[in-house]
Protein backbone atom coordinates (compact mmCIF):
# COMPACT_ATOMS: atom_id res chain seq x y z
CA UNK A 1 0.00 0.00 0.00
CA UNK A 2 1.46 3.69 -0.87
CA UNK A 3 2.54 5.42 1.86
CA UNK A 4 2.69 9.05 2.45
CA UNK A 5 6.28 10.86 3.28
CA UNK A 6 6.42 11.01 7.08
CA UNK A 7 9.15 13.75 8.63
CA UNK A 8 11.45 12.97 11.47
CA UNK A 9 9.15 13.74 14.15
CA UNK A 10 6.69 11.33 12.51
CA UNK A 11 4.24 13.66 11.01
CA UNK A 12 2.93 13.41 7.53
CA UNK A 13 0.82 15.37 5.40
CA UNK A 14 -1.88 13.58 3.60
CA UNK A 15 -4.23 13.96 0.81
CA UNK A 16 -2.33 17.24 -0.77
CA UNK A 17 -4.50 19.62 -3.58
CA UNK A 18 -1.88 20.88 -5.69
CA UNK A 19 -2.86 24.71 -6.87
CA UNK A 20 -1.04 26.32 -9.47
CA UNK A 21 -0.92 30.18 -9.71
CA UNK A 22 1.34 32.18 -11.97
CA UNK A 23 1.74 35.60 -13.60
CA UNK A 24 2.90 35.41 -17.18
CA UNK A 25 5.77 38.21 -17.95
CA UNK A 26 5.01 40.76 -20.86
CA UNK A 27 1.67 39.85 -21.70
CA UNK A 28 0.57 43.09 -22.82
CA UNK A 29 0.73 42.94 -26.81
CA UNK A 30 -0.36 39.13 -26.68
CA UNK A 31 -3.84 39.63 -24.33
CA UNK A 32 -4.68 42.65 -27.50
CA UNK A 33 -4.26 39.32 -29.72
CA UNK A 34 -6.15 37.40 -27.89
CA UNK A 35 -8.84 39.49 -27.50
CA UNK A 36 -9.34 40.58 -31.15
CA UNK A 37 -9.36 36.51 -31.79
CA UNK A 38 -11.74 35.44 -28.93
CA UNK A 39 -14.23 38.38 -30.41
CA UNK A 40 -14.10 37.49 -33.89
CA UNK A 41 -14.17 33.65 -32.42
CA UNK A 42 -17.89 34.45 -30.98
CA UNK A 43 -19.00 36.19 -34.21
CA UNK A 44 -18.45 33.25 -36.35
CA UNK A 45 -19.60 31.19 -33.78
CA UNK A 46 -22.70 32.67 -33.45
CA UNK A 47 -23.13 32.54 -37.28
CA UNK A 48 -22.29 29.19 -37.74
CA UNK A 49 -24.10 27.65 -34.77
CA UNK A 50 -26.13 30.12 -33.19
CA UNK A 51 -25.30 29.19 -29.73
CA UNK A 52 -22.93 30.61 -27.38
CA UNK A 53 -19.18 30.45 -27.20
CA UNK A 54 -18.58 29.80 -23.69
CA UNK A 55 -21.39 27.46 -22.88
CA UNK A 56 -20.68 25.49 -26.08
CA UNK A 57 -17.31 25.05 -24.64
CA UNK A 58 -17.19 20.68 -26.47
CA UNK A 59 -17.68 21.55 -29.32
CA UNK A 60 -14.20 23.18 -30.34
CA UNK A 61 -10.43 23.81 -29.20
CA UNK A 62 -9.41 27.25 -29.16
CA UNK A 63 -5.66 25.99 -29.36
CA UNK A 64 -6.56 24.66 -32.71
CA UNK A 65 -6.18 28.18 -34.02
CA UNK A 66 -2.74 28.75 -36.52
CA UNK A 67 -1.73 32.26 -34.75
CA UNK A 68 1.46 32.90 -33.42
CA UNK A 69 -0.35 34.46 -30.03
CA UNK A 70 -1.95 30.88 -29.55
CA UNK A 71 1.74 29.14 -30.02
CA UNK A 72 2.72 30.95 -27.38
CA UNK A 73 -0.03 30.40 -24.57
CA UNK A 74 0.07 26.74 -25.58
CA UNK A 75 3.66 26.70 -24.67
CA UNK A 76 3.36 28.94 -21.96
CA UNK A 77 0.46 26.03 -20.51
CA UNK A 78 2.61 22.96 -21.67
CA UNK A 79 5.44 24.38 -19.73
CA UNK A 80 3.21 24.94 -16.42
CA UNK A 81 2.12 21.74 -16.56
CA UNK A 82 5.25 20.16 -16.99
CA UNK A 83 6.18 22.15 -13.89
CA UNK A 84 2.95 21.41 -12.31
CA UNK A 85 3.78 17.54 -12.69
CA UNK A 86 7.08 17.92 -11.59
CA UNK A 87 5.89 19.59 -8.34
CA UNK A 88 4.08 16.37 -7.43
CA UNK A 89 7.25 14.05 -8.08
CA UNK A 90 6.41 12.02 -10.88
CA UNK A 91 9.88 10.75 -12.45
CA UNK A 92 8.17 8.73 -15.40
CA UNK A 93 6.89 10.23 -18.59
CA UNK A 94 3.46 12.01 -18.94
CA UNK A 95 1.56 12.51 -22.53
CA UNK A 96 -1.20 14.98 -22.78
CA UNK A 97 -3.53 17.01 -24.97
CA UNK A 98 -4.84 20.24 -24.45
CA UNK A 99 -8.32 21.31 -25.07
CA UNK A 100 -9.54 24.91 -24.99
CA UNK A 101 -11.95 27.45 -25.28
CA UNK A 102 -12.88 30.75 -24.52
CA UNK A 103 -15.07 32.44 -21.94
CA UNK A 104 -16.81 35.66 -22.32
CA UNK A 105 -18.07 37.39 -19.48
CA UNK A 106 -20.75 40.68 -19.56
CA UNK A 107 -21.84 42.51 -16.97
CA UNK A 108 -23.99 39.51 -15.20
CA UNK A 109 -22.45 36.74 -16.12
CA UNK A 110 -21.15 34.26 -14.13
CA UNK A 111 -20.38 30.41 -13.88
CA UNK A 112 -22.22 28.04 -11.57
CA UNK A 113 -20.14 25.59 -9.46
CA UNK A 114 -19.13 22.76 -11.73
CA UNK A 115 -16.12 20.53 -11.75
CA UNK A 116 -14.33 19.04 -15.45
CA UNK A 117 -14.78 14.96 -15.64
CA UNK A 118 -12.55 13.02 -18.29
CA UNK A 119 -9.80 15.59 -17.91
CA UNK A 120 -6.89 15.18 -15.15
CA UNK A 121 -5.91 18.60 -14.91
CA UNK A 122 -7.65 22.22 -15.72
CA UNK A 123 -6.71 25.68 -16.02
CA UNK A 124 -7.05 29.42 -16.93
CA UNK A 125 -5.71 32.34 -18.52
CA UNK A 126 -6.82 35.65 -17.63
CA UNK A 127 -7.00 37.69 -21.14
CA UNK A 128 -8.92 40.81 -20.17
CA UNK A 129 -9.99 41.88 -16.43
CA UNK A 130 -12.22 44.73 -14.96
CA UNK A 131 -10.34 46.42 -12.52
CA UNK A 132 -11.61 47.69 -9.07
CA UNK A 133 -12.55 51.32 -10.00
CA UNK A 134 -14.61 49.69 -13.51
CA UNK A 135 -16.92 47.74 -10.66
CA UNK A 136 -20.13 48.72 -9.74
CA UNK A 137 -19.71 51.01 -6.50
CA UNK A 138 -23.43 50.25 -5.65
CA UNK A 139 -23.03 46.52 -5.21
CA UNK A 140 -23.56 44.95 -1.95
CA UNK A 141 -19.93 44.60 -0.36
CA UNK A 142 -19.86 41.16 0.55
CA UNK A 143 -19.71 40.21 -3.17
CA UNK A 144 -16.86 39.03 -4.96
CA UNK A 145 -17.66 40.43 -8.75
CA UNK A 146 -15.35 38.59 -11.07
CA UNK A 147 -13.22 36.25 -8.46
CA UNK A 148 -13.22 32.36 -8.96
CA UNK A 149 -13.60 30.23 -6.07
CA UNK A 150 -12.34 26.68 -5.23
CA UNK A 151 -13.43 24.30 -3.02
CA UNK A 152 -12.38 21.90 -0.74
CA UNK A 153 -12.83 18.30 -2.10
CA UNK A 154 -12.91 17.09 1.20
CA UNK A 155 -16.66 17.30 2.64
CA UNK A 156 -16.99 19.16 5.63
CA UNK A 157 -13.38 19.04 6.38
CA UNK A 158 -13.60 22.58 8.30
CA UNK A 159 -16.56 21.24 10.23
CA UNK A 160 -14.17 21.10 13.67
CA UNK A 161 -11.39 23.41 12.74
CA UNK A 162 -10.58 25.57 15.31
CA UNK A 163 -8.68 29.04 14.94
CA UNK A 164 -5.21 28.62 12.66
CA UNK A 165 -5.65 24.85 11.53
CA UNK A 166 -5.57 24.69 8.17
CA UNK A 167 -8.80 22.84 7.88
CA UNK A 168 -10.64 26.49 8.60
CA UNK A 169 -11.14 28.08 5.12
CA UNK A 170 -13.16 25.31 2.81
CA UNK A 171 -12.92 28.09 -0.16
CA UNK A 172 -9.68 29.61 -2.05
CA UNK A 173 -10.97 32.63 -3.74
CA UNK A 174 -8.55 34.58 -6.10
CA UNK A 175 -9.12 37.66 -8.22
CA UNK A 176 -7.45 37.03 -11.13
CA UNK A 177 -5.20 40.05 -13.14
CA UNK A 178 -4.81 39.66 -16.40
CA UNK A 179 -1.96 37.43 -17.04
CA UNK A 180 -1.96 35.35 -14.39
CA UNK A 181 -2.85 31.46 -15.16
CA UNK A 182 -3.98 28.77 -12.88
CA UNK A 183 -4.18 25.14 -13.26
CA UNK A 184 -5.46 22.97 -10.82
CA UNK A 185 -7.03 19.22 -10.34
CA UNK A 186 -9.85 18.89 -12.73
CA UNK A 187 -12.23 17.27 -9.80
CA UNK A 188 -11.85 20.50 -7.44
CA UNK A 189 -15.49 21.88 -7.75
CA UNK A 190 -15.50 26.03 -8.74
CA UNK A 191 -17.31 28.67 -9.71
CA UNK A 192 -16.92 32.03 -11.04
CA UNK A 193 -18.67 35.06 -9.50
CA UNK A 194 -21.01 37.60 -11.32
CA UNK A 195 -18.66 40.21 -13.78
CA UNK A 196 -20.33 43.46 -12.24
CA UNK A 197 -18.56 45.93 -14.38
CA UNK A 198 -19.46 47.00 -17.93
CA UNK A 199 -15.96 45.92 -18.91
CA UNK A 200 -15.68 42.60 -20.19
CA UNK A 201 -14.01 39.32 -18.53
CA UNK A 202 -11.85 37.63 -21.00
CA UNK A 203 -10.86 33.69 -19.99
CA UNK A 204 -9.42 31.25 -21.79
CA UNK A 205 -9.62 28.06 -20.01
CA UNK A 206 -8.31 24.65 -20.89
CA UNK A 207 -8.66 20.43 -19.58
CA UNK A 208 -5.26 18.61 -19.37
CA UNK A 209 -6.35 15.23 -21.18
CA UNK A 210 -3.78 12.34 -20.15
CA UNK A 211 -2.49 10.41 -23.35
CA UNK A 212 -3.09 6.47 -21.73
CA UNK A 213 0.06 4.76 -20.91
CA UNK A 214 0.42 1.78 -18.53
CA UNK A 215 3.22 3.27 -16.81
CA UNK A 216 -0.07 5.43 -15.33
CA UNK A 217 -0.96 2.26 -13.28
CA UNK A 218 -0.15 2.65 -9.63
CA UNK A 219 1.91 -0.32 -8.47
Amino acid sequence: MPTFETDPNGFSRLWPTLFLQRELPNTTAANQALQQLILEREVGHRESKATDITSDYLSQDFFSIDHPVIGWLKSCVNKSVSDYLGEQGLDYQVDWALQAWPNINRRGDYHNLHNHPRSYLSGTYYVAMPTRDQIDATARQDLNPGSISFFDPRAQANMLAIKDDGQVEAEHRVLPTEGMLLLWPSFIHHLVHPNLSDELRLSISFNVVLQWRDDYLPS
